[in-house]
């Protein structure tokens, strides 16, 4: 049972979604407090050096630069800064090392990105506001504030959003952690339960909870899908069964009235019509026969004695069954085993299915050519193939060569109606088994391979799968001498 992943599931998507749209939203929502901050502090800013330069300029040009030293020393935090040049740029008073190149004396406020240079920083710079003006004689006087306020209060935005995104993250995900916990424990148990359902159980349903919430909903559709499938499928058995069981007994007694008009006949020239009337009847009875079987192994109730099986055995009774056809057809029969542990299941029907797939082996394998029937063990069990040396199955055809009448192109010639190996899924599912279809590695020709073990979806147990369903089978019937078999 493949497990969900846990990165896909519905909860951790809504909880990714959220946390994009919250990191998001965050950003946009810092960057407009913080613009509109930084918008509101700057234009106050503004104000206070129009004011101060708007004061300093209108200062007696005796005092001016007494004024401007004056000015400087009242600042306590040193954000102010304050210079007045000559006309060449040549400090006279403040605390401005030289004239900034980027400020023009045009009386507008200008970011200094570099700062302004100052003898009492030792070469550090932090990001000022600057306005100069051109005196009426000729000097011009700076003014400036630091930016470090608005810087400071941009951090401090800033921080405040990464605790924010850090304290809903964090606990984000641990509660969605244990909220997923929740509904992949749910989703575990609709796969076990579709487990069954999917082999061919269909009285199994899914479970149902008291929360009524959306999986409920869904399992609850899902269950009613279900039954009305499983009457459905009932009604069509029912109507086959029935047709072949009602048949059967009328085509039996007339098989026995041809069978005594033969006999009337003698060897006059009717016998031989009569003679070939009667093979058709013992076919379509045969027919009916097969599907009868295919519905008790269905059923799935015989499985309830199932007992400890040895496959060696069951092979060697196979191989001995088998070895007098394919010497009369001339060919090699190989048996080729090695030991393998005990399965649960039903001898008698194990030994028809192999019994079933090696007829269609020799079947379908010309003069000369080879039969292998082989066992090996597998990390989980043992794993039986035959191996054939005949047309093979194309791979077109290997997904249908298990329903009810089906005959591929390679079979519609030979002898038989297509239940054969309908009989073998039906063995094959009732034990909880897995077969597939290949070709063998050695050359042309067709590989079946029975896995003593139920293959779960998704799983390769050690082989090439063409399918991971319950039987895939050839296309042919069985050997007649077997349709009795278990």
């Amino acid at each position: 049972m493949n497990r969900p992943n846990a990165w896909r599931s519905t909860t951790s998507r809504l909880i990714l979604i959220y946390g994009a749209l919250f990191a998001v939203w965050g950003l946009v929502l810092v960057g407009v407090i913080q613009w509109e901050t930084t918008r509101y502090l700057n234009t106050v800013i503004d104000q206070m050096l129009v004011q101060r330069m708007h004061y300093l300029a209108n200062t007696e040009n005796s005092r001016l630069g007494a004024t401007v030293d004056a000015a400087i020393t009242i600042d306590p935090h040193g954000v102010m800064s304050v210079g007045l040049f000559d006309p060449a740029g040549k400090p006279l008073a403040g605390n401005i090392a030289r004239m900034p190149a980027e400020l023009a004396p045009d009386s507008k406020v200008r970011l200094l990105a570099q700062g302004l240079p100052r003898p009492d920083r030792d070469g550090s710079q932090l990001r000022a506001r600057a306005l100069a003006t051109r005196l009426a004689d000729g000097r011009v006087l700076v003014i400036a504030k630091d930016n470090s306020t608005v810087d400071g209060l941009g951090a401090v935005v800033w921080r405040a959003l990464l605790w924010a995104v850090s304290l809903t993250v964090i606990p984000g995900l641990l509660g969605g952690f244990l909220l997923r916990r929740g509904p992949e424990k749910r989703i575990r148990k609709l796969q076990q339960a579709t487990d069954p359902i999917r082999q061919g159980d269909l009285t199994k349903r899914l479970p149902v909870s008291s929360r009524g919430d959306e999986v409920d909903v869904l399992a609850a559709i899902v269950n009613s899908m279900l039954d009305e499938i499983e009457r459905l499928m009932n009604e069509v058995k029912g109507v086959c069964d029935n047709i072949a069981h009602d048949l059967r007994t009328p085509l039996t007694r007339l098989r026995a009235r041809l069978y005594r008009t033969q006999q009337q006949l003698a060897e006059q020239p009717e016998a031989a019509l009569v003679e070939a009337s009667i093979v058709d009847i013992d076919q379509v009875l045969g027919r009916f026969r097969a599907l009868l079987r295919v519905s008790e192994l269905e059923d799935g109730r015989r499985n309830a004695c199932f007992d400890e099986v040895d496959l060696g055995s069951v092979l060697q009774q196979v191989h001995e069954f088998y070895a007098p056809v394919a010497e009369d057809r001339g060919q090699p029969f190989v048996l080729d085993i090695e030991p393998t542990v005990a399965v649960r299941g039903d001898a008698h029907l194990l030994f028809e299915a192999l019994a079933n797939l090696v007829g269609n082996a020799i079947k379908f394998t010309p003069a000369g050519g080879e039969v292998r029937l082989r066992a090996r063990m597998d990390s989980r069990g043992p794993r039986i193939s035959i191996l054939d040396q005949g047309p093979g199955i194309p791979a077109n055809e290997r997904d249908a060569v298990t329903r009810r009448f089906y005959r591929g192109d390679n079979s519609r010639t030979m002898p038989g109606s297509g239940l054969g190996l309908s009989i073998v899924s039906a063995i094959v599912r009732l034990h909880g088994f897995a077969l597939d279809i290949g070709e063998p590695k050695e050359g042309p020709g067709s590989r079946i391979t029975l896995y003593g073990y139920t293959v779960k979806p998704g799983e390769v147990p050690g082989t090439c799968l063409s399918r991971m369903v319950a039987p895939p089978e050839t296309a042919s019937e069985r050997i007649p001498p077997v349709a009795t078999a278990g």
